[in-house]
């Protein structure tokens, strides 16, 4: 039974993928042209309008919000609630983007003909532009897939799977094309993890210098331990005379050396440091932070001005604290 369960999930899988590939492959000038009529759009002034019935409206309610997170305003309106007046919400610069597989919804086909009398130009998404919906549109991103997941073939699945992924592409095109940045990106979500992300920098992170164990070349291991005692952290920054920044000694590199001889607690800095540690720049993004993290598989990263000097460390297990990890 167990096993039967497993490949049929397994087969959903497989037949979505197919559907995305053969989407992908159906690419062409189309889609194109309706990312440079998203980019007009929305230079002028105006808005991405979503719409559709059913799994095809879900799909496009997503679809706005991944876009206008990234930087182009979208809002998704009910066909249904537009007969009642949401038909407000369109203005003449926006552009109406339907979404439908069949493109014969008929609660979507009657309200598109209101809508383009209010002076918006009409694209759709759907199988084929012999559709009704395909023939009401001034463009026309045709989305054919080989066969749903469902078993009868009924069941939107590769379908929605598919749109969801051509919306996505399209966000993330627009996205490029619009030169849309990191901090762009900040200035969106100030909340949350993904807002902290991508508004604090490294020097908001950090332990400043005063709350560092800063020692010299010949600080003795002995005595480099008890800064890192007192300062509580993991890691000692060894600096030259001249305050350049010179290696860095961690307890995992101590405990290293102890095992081979105890005697390390005499020898001094320059002996048993790592020299040219891993440093961030005071302004780097915390995500930027985040990926060095990650890609060193260090616990602690030195914090450095333009000049080169050490403004202070950051150390993994205040990350927690910052709501980071």
């Amino acid at each position: 039974m167990n096993d039967a369960i497993l490949k049929r999930a397994r087969e959903v899988f497989d037949i979505e993928i197919q559907g995305l590939e053969a989407v992908r492959d159906n690419l062409s000038d189309s889609f194109v042209q309706l990312v440079e009529r998203c980019r007009e759009t929305i230079s002028s002034g105006g808005k991405l309008v979503f719409t559709g019935v059913g799994k095809s409206g879900y799909i496009g309610k997503k679809i706005a919000a991944t876009l206008s997170s990234v930087g182009s305003p979208s809002i998704f309106m009910h066909p249904v609630e537009a007969r009642h007046g949401d038909l407000g919400m369109i203005q003449k610069h926006d552009l109406l983007i339907a979404l439908s597989y069949s493109g014969e919804t008929e609660e979507l086909l009657v309200v598109l003909n209101p809508a383009k009398r209010l002076g918006v130009d009409l694209v759709s998404i759907t199988a084929s532009s012999q559709s009704t919906l395909g023939k009401m549109s001034e463009l026309v991103v045709e989305m054919p897939v080989p066969q749903e997941a469902c078993p009868f073939n009924l069941a939107p699945t590769t379908t929605t799977t598919a749109l969801l992924a051509l919306g996505d592409a399209l966000a993330m095109v627009l996205l490029q094309v619009q030169g849309f940045t990191k901090s762009d990106y900040g200035r969106l979500h100030p909340g949350g993890a993904i807002g902290r992300m991508v508004t604090l920098r490294a020097c908001d992170m950090m332990r400043d210098r005063e709350h560092s164990a800063i020692v010299q070349p010949e600080t003795t291991v002995r005595e480099a331990i008890c800064r890192m005692s007192h300062a509580r952290c993991g890691s000692a920054i060894v600096e030259s005379a001249s305050g350049e920044l010179a290696g860095i000694f961690t307890d995992g590199d101590f405990r290293r050396w102890a095992e081979k001889d105890m005697s390390v607690l005499e020898r001094t800095m320059s002996e048993v440091m790592t020299p040219k540690p891993v440093t961030v720049q005071g302004e780097s993004l915390a995500v930027e932070v985040m990926k060095v993290l990650e890609k060193r598989h260090i616990d602690d990263i030195i914090v450095v001005g333009a000049d080169g000097r050490v403004l202070g460390f950051i150390d993994v297990q205040d990350l927690p604290g910052l709501k980071l990890m």
